[in-house]
C-alpha cells in the first residue's frame, strides 16, 4: 500500500494510506457527519474547493452506482476516511470507491484517526490542508497548506455552473424503473445554476414544474426570452458575497416574479434584501441537523452543506421561519409582502432525510398561481 500524508496549516499532520489517484491536492478541510451517501457528497458541487472528511468510520461498503450522483463528476478536491472497505455489496453497484476516485483523478487518504482530525477542526475551525502521496516531508506540506488560497477569495461558482441552457425532465427514482421522465407543461421555473444538485431539479420536476436551467450570467436576457413563472436560485460553493450578479438579479426581479433559494441561493436572496453574511467556524455538513419551523413548532431533521450563514439581525421586511437547534443559526425566512422565501438547509436531501421535501410542492404551487394570474 502506498502511503499518504494529510498536512494542515496549523502544523499538524496525519500519515495514512493512499486511495484513489496518486499525486497531491489541496483545499479547505471540512467534515461531514452523514453515515451514508458518500457518492452524493463527493459529487455535490458545493464541495468544490474543499477536502471532505467523513466522520463515519467505514466507507465504501456499498460501492458506486450510476444513479446516485449530484453532478457529472466528483467535485470535492480530496477525500479523507478512517477505514476503506475494498469489498462492496449492493445490487446497483458497478465499481468500488477507490476505482471511482481514481477515474475522477481525486486524491484520497485512509487509515488516519479521523476523530482526532474532526476534534481539531471543531476547536480551531476549518483549516486549509494538503494531501500528498509524493512529498514525504510533513514540514514542507504544512508550508504548502499555509499557501492554499482562502476559499472566500476563489470564484468557485464559475468552475461548477453550467455553461449552456438546458431543460430537465427527470423526476424521482422508482424501484423498478429508475428515474422517471416527466413531460410537464408548466409552470415554467427557471433555475439559476450556481452549482445545482440534480436532486433539486428532480424534486421540482416531480412536483409538476417545467424546469429550465441557465448559467448564472446574463440571466436577465434569458428571463426576457423565456418569460418564466418563477425563479429558483441554487446551492453552490464559496462566499455568497462574490456572486454579485445573483444579488443584482434578485433586486431586479423581486417585485416581478416568485423567487426561492436553497443554501447559496438563500444567502444571495438575503444579501439582496440588505442582509449580511458571515463565515461559520467549521460549517454545517451532514444529514442530521435538527431545524425548527417557527410557524408551527415542528422539528425537521435536515441535510446541510454550507460554510456561510446570514445574520438574521441584519434582515428587514422578512419573517424568520426556521432556525438550527444546534447553534440557533438562521435556516429559513420569507418576505412579508413579496412571494420570496428560502432555506439554508437542503430539503431535496440526497443524501439525507426527506422531512422537508414538501417545500418544493409549495413553490411549484406558488409558481402555478402566478402563471394563472397573468394568463
Amino acid at each position: 500500500m502506498k502511503s499518504a500524508i494529510l498536512a494542515l496549516e496549523d502544523g499538524s499532520y496525519f500519515v495514512g494510506y493512499s486511495f484513489g489517484a496518486h499525486g497531491e491536492t489541496s483545499g479547505e478541510v471540512v467534515f461531514n457527519t452523514s453515515m451514508t451517501g458518500y457518492q452524493e457528497i463527493l459529487t455535490d458541487p458545493s464541495y468544490k474547493g474543499q477536502i471532505v472528511v467523513m466522520t463515519y468510520t467505514q466507507i465504501g461498503n456499498y460501492g458506486i452506482n450510476q444513479e446516485d450522483v449530484e453532478s457529472e463528476k466528483v467535485q470535492a478536491n480530496g477525500f479523507v476516511i478512517k477505514e476503506l472497505l475494498p469489498i462492496y455489496s449492493n445490487w446497483r453497484a458497478k465499481k468500488g470507491l477507490e476505482e471511482y476516485l481514481r477515474e475522477n483523478k481525486v486524491v484520497g487518504i485512509w487509515g488516519i484517526d479521523t476523530r482526532a482530525l474532526v476534534k481539531r477542526i471543531r476547536e480551531r475551525g476549518a483549516l486549509r490542508g494538503v494531501i500528498s502521496t509524493e512529498e514525504k516531508d510533513p514540514a514542507k506540506l504544512v508550508e504548502k497548506a499555509r499557501k492554499v488560497p482562502d476559499i472566500s477569495k476563489l470564484d468557485l461558482v464559475e468552475q461548477v455552473a453550467t455553461k449552456e441552457l438546458y431543460y430537465w425532465k427527470e423526476g424521482d427514482w422508482d424501484l423498478k424503473r429508475g428515474y422517471i421522465t416527466k413531460e410537464n407543461e408548466g409552470p415554467l421555473i427557471m433555475v439559476v445554476d450556481y452549482g445545482i444538485k440534480r436532486n433539486i431539479l428532480r424534486r421540482l420536476t416531480q412536483e409538476g414544474a417545467k424546469v429550465v436551467v441557465v448559467p448564472p450570467y446574463h440571466v436577465e436576457k434569458r428571463i426576457e426570452e423565456l418569460k418564466p413563472d418563477a425563479l429558483f436560485l441554487s446551492n453552490g460553493p464559496g462566499d455568497p458575497q462574490r456572486v454579485v450578479e445573483g444579488i443584482r438579479l434578485v433586486r431586479r426581479y423581486m417585485e416581478k416574479l416568485p423567487i426561492m433559494g436553497i443554501c447559496l441561493g438563500h444567502q444571495i436572496i438575503g444579501l439582496a434584501l440588505g442582509g449580511k453574511t458571515y463565515k461559520l467556524k467549521f460549517g454545517h455538513h451532514g444529514g442530521n441537523h435538527p431545524v425548527k419551523d417557527l410557524r408551527d413548532g415542528h422539528i425537521e431533521i435536515t441535510a446541510q452543506n454550507h460554510n456561510f450563514a446570514l445574520d438574521p439581525g441584519t434582515l428587514k421586511e422578512v419573517e424568520i421561519t426556521h432556525i438550527n437547534l444546534l447553534d440557533e443559526t438562521l435556516e429559513g425566512f420569507r418576505h412579508r409582502s413579496l412571494p420570496i422565501y428560502c432555506v439554508q438547509y437542503h430539503p431535496e436531501a440526497s443524501p439525507g432525510p426527506h422531512d422537508s421535501k414538501n417545500i418544493f410542492k409549495d413553490f411549484v404551487n406558488l409558481a402555478m398561481g402566478y402563471a394563472r394570474s397573468r394568463s
